[in-house]
Protein backbone atom coordinates (compact mmCIF):
# COMPACT_ATOMS: atom_id res chain seq x y z
CA UNK A 1 0.00 0.00 0.00
CA UNK A 2 2.79 2.42 0.87
CA UNK A 3 4.58 1.81 -2.45
CA UNK A 4 1.37 2.54 -4.35
CA UNK A 5 0.82 5.78 -2.45
CA UNK A 6 4.41 6.85 -3.10
CA UNK A 7 4.03 6.11 -6.81
CA UNK A 8 0.79 8.12 -7.00
CA UNK A 9 2.35 11.09 -5.21
CA UNK A 10 5.38 10.98 -7.52
CA UNK A 11 3.15 10.81 -10.62
CA UNK A 12 1.07 13.78 -9.46
CA UNK A 13 4.23 15.78 -8.80
CA UNK A 14 5.67 15.03 -12.24
CA UNK A 15 2.42 15.85 -14.04
CA UNK A 16 1.91 19.10 -12.15
CA UNK A 17 5.48 20.17 -12.93
CA UNK A 18 4.99 19.40 -16.62
CA UNK A 19 1.70 21.32 -16.69
CA UNK A 20 3.31 24.33 -15.02
CA UNK A 21 6.08 24.40 -17.61
CA UNK A 22 3.56 24.12 -20.45
CA UNK A 23 1.49 27.04 -19.14
CA UNK A 24 4.62 29.13 -18.60
CA UNK A 25 5.75 28.43 -22.17
CA UNK A 26 2.35 29.39 -23.56
CA UNK A 27 2.47 32.64 -21.59
CA UNK A 28 5.91 33.45 -22.97
CA UNK A 29 4.68 32.76 -26.52
CA UNK A 30 1.72 35.10 -26.06
CA UNK A 31 3.98 37.77 -24.61
CA UNK A 32 6.40 37.59 -27.52
CA UNK A 33 3.51 37.76 -30.00
CA UNK A 34 2.15 40.85 -28.23
CA UNK A 35 5.59 42.45 -28.31
CA UNK A 36 5.84 41.81 -32.05
CA UNK A 37 2.44 43.45 -32.61
CA UNK A 38 3.50 46.44 -30.50
CA UNK A 39 6.66 46.86 -32.56
CA UNK A 40 4.67 46.83 -35.81
CA UNK A 41 2.26 49.57 -34.68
Amino acid sequence: MRKTLTAVVAAVFVLSTAACNTVRGAGEDLESAADAVDEET
